[in-house]
């Protein structure tokens, strides 16, 4: 009897591994090599730029001084803070709401926008004059970096007056009127 031929498992299981071990090396070494063709595992840390490298960041400089600074009110539309009555007269720290468009079909976007200098964080809550009373519109903003955004969509033709209204301070912005349909 030859050598192996009474252990056949053994002889089985023996070239299995060595089948195992080669086709590992050759994945592995396939994997190696497309890492360093596409770049992959470089350390991303390096402070020095390369010439493959695309971000540039120009130069800071200080903007002009001006103390009339513009607002934009609407798409195309700009006025200066002492052509627009609600800025000029509004304190720094109330809040100014502006009207995307004067008028819209119903169901259709309305768009709220505005500052609130010094009310970082605050929720606003859109209010509808319904009579002559203001009640709650189910819509709510947020203030960051001053600033606030906002849209509503009412089924309620004719004229609409919105405010927002600060749910922590109560203090309320100007009103914007709005045509419906």
């Amino acid at each position: 009897m030859a050598e192996g031929e009474g252990r056949p498992v053994l002889t089985g299981l023996a070239a299995l591994v060595g089948v195992a071990v080669v086709v590992g090396l050759v994945l592995g070494g396939g994997a190696l090599a497309a890492t360093q063709v596409l770049g992959l595992g470089e350390d991303s840390g390096s402070s020095e730029s390369t010439s493959a490298e695309s971000l540039y960041l120009p130069t800071p400089s200080k903007t002009p001084d001006s103390n009339d600074p513009a607002f934009t009110l609407a798409p195309g539309r700009e006025t200066t803070a002492a052509e627009s009555p609600a800025a000029s007269e509004t304190p720094a720290d109330e809040i100014v709401l502006t009207l995307g468009q004067p008028q819209v079909g119903a169901m259709q976007n309305v768009d709220l926008t505005g500052v609130y200098p010094g009310g970082e964080g605050a929720i606003l809550q859109v209010e509808r004059l319904a009579g002559e009373e203001w009640v709650e519109f189910p819509v709510t903003a947020s203030v960051s970096d001053e600033t606030f955004s906002t849209y509503v969509q009412t089924g309620q033709l004719g004229e609409n007056q919105f405010r927002m209204k600060d749910t922590d301070s109560g203090k309320v912005s100007n009103a914007v009127t709005v045509t419906i349909g």
